[in-house]
C-alpha cells in the first residue's frame, strides 16, 4: 500500500534535516516508500497465481481506510539500530485486520508467514551492521504528523534487490 504523493512529499520534507545527520541510516528513496502488510520473502513462481486469487477475497471486506504517517521509531536497540521507520495512524484496527486476513490467506497456501505481530510502519532507512549509528535519530520525528490520505488499493509487489532495488507490481485490489 503506497502513501499518497502528498503524504510522501510531506514526510520527505520533514526528513530533510535528518538526512545529513551523522550516524543516520542509508535512507530509502521516497519513490520506493510503501506499507508492507505482509512480507512473504521468496514466493515459488507456481504459487503466485494462487496467491493473487487468495488475496482478493482477503482484501474485499476492507472498509474505506484513511491513514496518516505520524511519528517515528527504530527497530533494533539504541546502540545497534537497524531500521528507521515512520509510524502510521488512522484506521489502524481495520488495517491490522486486513493484514491478518492476508496472513491467513498466505498460510492457507502453505507460504511461510512471520509470526510476530503486525506493526504498521513505513521503512525510511536501514543502518549498516557494524557501523556507528545514531539510534536516537528517529526521536526527532516524535511530533511529526503528515496529511491524511485515503487508501484506495492494496498491491502485491515483487521486490528486486541489488544496486538499483525496485518493486514490480504483480496485482492490486480496490479497498472500500
Amino acid at each position: 500500500m503506497t502513501p499518497s504523493p502528498a503524504a510522501r512529499a510531506d514526510l520527505d520534507l520533514a526528513l530533510a534535516p535528518l538526512r545529513e545527520a551523522p550516524g543516520g541510516p542509508r535512507w530509502t528513496s521516497p519513490a520506493r516508500w510503501h506499507l508492507t502488510l505482509l512480507f512473504l520473502g521468496q514466493v515459488p513462481p507456481d504459487a503466485v497465481d494462487d496467491l493473487v486469487a487468495a488475496a482478493g477475497p482477503a482484501v474485499a471486506p476492507t472498509p474505506p481506510l484513511t491513514l496518516r504517517l505520524a511519528g517515528g521509531g527504530r527497530f533494533g536497540s539504541r546502540r545497534r539500530p537497524q531500521i528507521c521507520w515512520a509510524g502510521v495512524s488512522g484506521d489502524g484496527d481495520a488495517l491490522t485486520a486486513l493484514a491478518a486476513r492476508l496472513a491467513t490467506a498466505a498460510r492457507g497456501l502453505h507460504l511461510p508467514v512471520e509470526e510476530r505481530p503486525f506493526r504498521a510502519h513505513l521503512t525510511l532507512g536501514r543502518w549498516r551492521p557494524g557501523r556507528p549509528g545514531d539510534g536516537d535519530l528517529p526521536e526527532r520525528l516524535a511530533g511529526y504528523q503528515g496529511p491524511d490520505w485515503p487508501v484506495t488499493e492494496v498491491e502485491l509487489l515483487e521486490s528486486h534487490l541489488g544496486p538499483e532495488p525496485r518493486y514490480d507490481r504483480v496485482a492490486a485490489w480496490p479497498v472500500g
